[in-house]
């Protein structure tokens, strides 16, 4: 199951994704269910199966993709999550993930425009594997922590590099509005089946720059919600990026940054592909 966060005729809604049309679920199941994300939170995935079949249907190109989630209560990433990136920053190995946050209103949606700031030229690109809660977590391990998520979409961890390395802490390179790309849509862990085997890439104006199988992550999905969830509770509709594989513009000879013009893509086996234009802020 493909859901989406969208625009269509002029409102806000969210719909089932399939074969050149969207199913308007949001008509059939707001007010109750007004959002994804409330979906999420009262368990109703069942539901929309069930709401398809009387829902309106469009063509796809009628609407407008959003953020899955677009306001998520927490958006967690993991940095140097696979061990060639971690190699190629000259990073030690670490016991737990590396973690930073991002702020929701640094969410792009599929073919939206990824900004890069006014103050930096330096703006590069992270395709990564995001997951979205479906269930309440805390301390979860194991099966458990599996179990809490709702699905996955693909992100692209757009850094500010030299913000990023004012000092050892992330967050500034991370958070300028509208550097994030998320999407294009939410598919559900039923449908995505175990992680691991799927690919992942990275296309910058149509060459490859990052190419990885999930399998090498170094923190796992159940590792990462076991760890995140020891310290924080996780609530429906939360995300957490996975980490990016090697092959960063910042660490290339010479850099390779992202710049107004350019066409940035992010695809994993299952998923689909998030496509996002670079434009200036």
């Amino acid at each position: 199951m493909k859901l989406a966060t969208m625009i269509l005729q002029g409102r806000a809604t969210y719909g089932l994704i399939e074969a050149g049309h969207v199913t308007d679920l949001g008509a059939v199941l707001a007010p109750a269910l007004p959002t994804l994300k409330s979906v999420l939170a009262a368990d109703a995935l069942p539901l929309c199966a069930e709401a398809a079949t009387r829902a309106p249907r469009h063509p796809r190109a009628a609407c407008i993709l959003l953020p899955p989630i677009p306001d998520p209560g927490k958006i967690l990433c993991v940095g140097l999550n696979y061990d060639l990136h971690r190699q190629e920053t000259g990073r030690d190995a670490t016991a737990h993930p590396t973690l930073f946050t991002r702020f929701a209103d640094t969410l792009a949606g599929h073919d939206q425009p990824m900004l890069r700031p006014a103050v930096s030229d330096k703006f590069d690109f992270e395709g990564e594997l995001a997951l979205i809660i479906g269930k309440p977590a805390w301390c979860l391990e194991g099966e458990a922590a599996r179990a809490a998520v709702a699905g996955y979409a693909c992100f692209n961890d757009g850094s500010v590099r030299d913000f990023q390395n004012h000092t050892t802490q992330f967050t500034p390179g991370k958070n300028f509005p509208g550097t994030g790309g998320f999407g294009p849509w939410l598919v559900s862990a039923e449908e995505m089946g175990a992680i691991g085997p799927q690919a992942i890439e990275t296309r910058l104006n149509g060459t490859v720059v990052q190419r990885a199988h999930l399998s090498d992550m170094i923190f796992d999905v159940a590792a990462i919600i076991a760890y995140v969830s020891r310290f924080t509770p996780l609530a429906p509709g939360d995300v957490i990026a996975t980490g990016t594989p090697s092959g960063v513009g910042a660490k290339r000879k010479p850099p390779l940054w992202m710049k107004p013009g350019d066409m940035v893509e992010v695809e994993i086996g299952g998923i689909g592909t998030l496509r996002n234009p670079v434009m200036a802020a």
